[in-house]
């Protein structure tokens, strides 16, 4: 499967960084192909692609800002959760990404 999204914080520091790392990781181990971009306070990071974009599977946002681009997801299917989520249970916010896709096949 192949997961997109982008991390974002109210601070832009620490929680973008770190529920970014923890999405890739935890996507990684499961066996899917995932890139997750950044917006914190030094701008975008690993700015998505349009066609990893149109690609993906299912997008998903962990995000506690409003982010630029978002419409670059429209008609992708999309998991909204705060960056806390993707922080503290990683393994969980994909495997329910894998859910969502599977229900919508």
């Amino acid at each position: 499967m192949k997961i997109v999204g982008v991390a974002a914080c109210t601070v832009g520091i620490a929680h973008t960084y770190i529920a970014q790392e923890k999405l890739e990781n935890a996507g990684k181990k499961a066996g899917h192909k995932i890139s997750i971009e950044t917006q914190g306070t030094i701008g975008t990071e690993n700015e998505l692609t349009q066609e990893q974009i149109a690609e993906a599977d299912i997008v998903i946002l962990a995000v506690d800002v409003k982010i630029s681009g978002r419409e670059r997801f429209e008609g992708k299917r999309i998991i909204e959760v705060p960056t806390e989520i993707a922080v503290k249970s990683p393994n969980k916010l994909i495997e329910k990404a894998v859910e969502v896709v599977n229900q919508k096949n």
